[in-house]
């Protein structure tokens, strides 16, 4: 318990919660991110609890969630995005108080841990927003017949990778990851796939 009232593994813990909940948002699929990010918050939550915090760091930090949200819908995504994980890292590098002079964070960790955040979700948030600001592929007869793999196991439901892009789909039988199928049909935005073995 006493190395979870430690700032300094309080702090990591919280840009692993933030870091995998930005994830969890970007690519939601089997719940593991998104237990992982629970849990990482809730383990920094005893030690924001139970150490003395800068309340104006907490603020920017809950704030930051605003200009992440407005890089998803609004125009000038990349400084939406800038301006979120500049308050993600002042935030979360000063949220606990020292006494007298000095971060509560050695400045090592924040800088090397800040560094390694900042690259990922500038990564992460350019690639997404990008996906989502693509005009939408088309998805007409000329996908089927068109050959990919599959990225989870799919049936009722999954995930194939085809024609450069990701899609939902389903299948007649089970298909495990990684195996390689056809499109031999769609429903909507689902593609009905099948593995290649059996129509070859």
């Amino acid at each position: 318990m006493n190395l979870l009232i430690d700032p300094n593994v309080s702090y990591v813990l919280l840009v692993i919660g933030l870091v995998l909940s930005v994830l969890a948002l970007f690519s939601p699929g089997t719940g593991i991110i998104e237990i992982g990010a629970l849990f990482a918050l809730v383990l920094a939550g005893i030690g924001i609890w139970n150490l003395p915090i800068n309340w104006w760091a907490l603020v920017i930090l809950v704030i930051g969630i605003i200009p992440f949200l407005l890089a998803l819908k609004k125009s000038r995504h990349w400084i939406w995005l800038l301006l979120s994980i500049l308050a993600l890292v002042i935030g979360s590098v000063f949220i606990f108080k020292q006494e007298g002079d000095g971060m509560a964070v050695h400045p090592v960790l924040a800088g090397v841990t800040s560094i390694a955040a900042v690259v990922f979700l500038w990564f992460i948030g350019r690639k997404s927003i990008d996906a989502m600001t693509m005009k939408p592929v088309n998805l007409r007869e000329d996908l089927i017949g068109k050959e990919g793999e599959t990225r989870t196991e799919v049936y009722l439901d999954g995930t194939v990778y085809v024609g450069g892009e990701e899609w939902t789909a389903r299948s007649q039988d089970p298909i495990p990851a990684g195996m390689p199928v056809r499109v031999i049909g769609r429903d909507g935005l689902v593609v009905v796939v099948e593995p290649v073995e059996k129509s070859s």
